[in-house]
């Protein structure tokens, strides 16, 4: 087709991607091209911004590092992440879930840990946490030898990876859970932390005026054939920021609660006061088992 107007521009590019052989390619191209074309008609985008928007993908692309992954925090920071997990979770996004973002920080092969066991492997000062789970299926049924990793920042807001100060692969941990589901180990309680803000996504939440702040969670990717594989986070109801996630995750179905304790632990005297417990049901659902891409090494 030879262009004459700029409306013949999308139906030129819409004739070619119908060429697509694969079905759902195919279907995902055109609805691309359509609401892309669309973006730039209405926002009326000009040649420089074009060519910023095009300078800043470069930019979003050439920050990525084994530790850094700058377009999961974009897609986040824009609710584009949590958007596709609840549009695809919860009967189609009818009903409540436990799936959430996997978020920029999650590693593969940590640790295996025993049930009862400790994900702290270096020194961490901070409160006690003690977790008791249960994996179940969508009508509550124990859900045994599911695979849980575990993974969540420091209370200095780190994860091990961006701190030198802790050791490899302090604050994760891989479980199993036993004929009842469950699984409980113990760590430090977590605090709310800022994203990296040395990049794109920190220009662009200083220009909207947006603070960087998640609030205090515990991560958990829980693997199981026969069933979707679950991706997770709960969340510290008392953190200040609970109500403005930086990365728009926190759900009703996602806030935890974790429970102060004044008193002596009752299994082991030593335990610092206070102490904090959380416990917290993760729902499967059926599908396909499959390990998502890990976003860092």
């Amino acid at each position: 087709m030879v262009i004459r107007t700029q409306q013949d521009v999308t139906a030129a590019v819409l004739k070619v991607m119908e060429q697509t052989r694969d079905d759902r390619l195919r279907e995902i191209m055109m609805a691309l091209v359509k609401h892309l074309h669309a973006f730039v008609r209405d926002a009326r985008l000009t040649e420089p911004e074009f060519r910023e928007a095009t300078a800043i993908l470069n930019e979003i692309g050439q920050l990525q590092t084994d530790s850094h992954n700058e377009f999961v925090l974009m897609s986040g920071s824009l609710g584009v992440s949590t958007l596709v997990c609840l549009l695809n979770n919860g009967d189609q996004g009818q009903t409540e879930t436990s799936q959430s973002l996997l978020g920029p920080f999650w590693r593969l092969n940590s640790p295996r840990v025993a049930n009862g066991g400790t994900i702290i492997r270096s020194d961490t000062p901070g409160s006690p946490l003690f977790v008791h789970a249960q994996v179940v299926g969508t009508h509550g049924s124990p859900i045994a030898g599911a695979e849980v990793d575990v993974w969540h920042a420091s209370p200095v807001g780190l994860y091990e990876n961006q701190d030198p100060d802790q050791a490899e692969m302090n604050l994760r941990g891989k479980f199993t859970t036993d004929a009842e589901g469950r699984f409980w180990f113990s760590t430090v309680k977590m605090v709310g932390y800022p994203i990296p803000v040395d990049g794109v996504v920190g220009r662009l939440l200083k220009v909207q005026g947006r603070h960087p702040y998640r609030p205090a969670h515990l991560h958990a990717l829980i693997f199981k054939e026969g069933y979707k594989t679950l991706i997770s986070q709960v969340f510290d109801p008392s953190d200040p920021n609970i109500d403005s996630d930086v990365q728009f995750g926190v759900t009703s179905a996602l806030t935890g609660d974790f429970v102060q304790h004044d008193e002596p632990h009752p299994d082991d005297a030593h335990v610092n006061i206070p102490w904090f417990s959380l416990e917290y049901t993760y729902v499967m659902e059926p599908g396909d088992a499959a390990l998502p891409r890990a976003p860092i090494k």
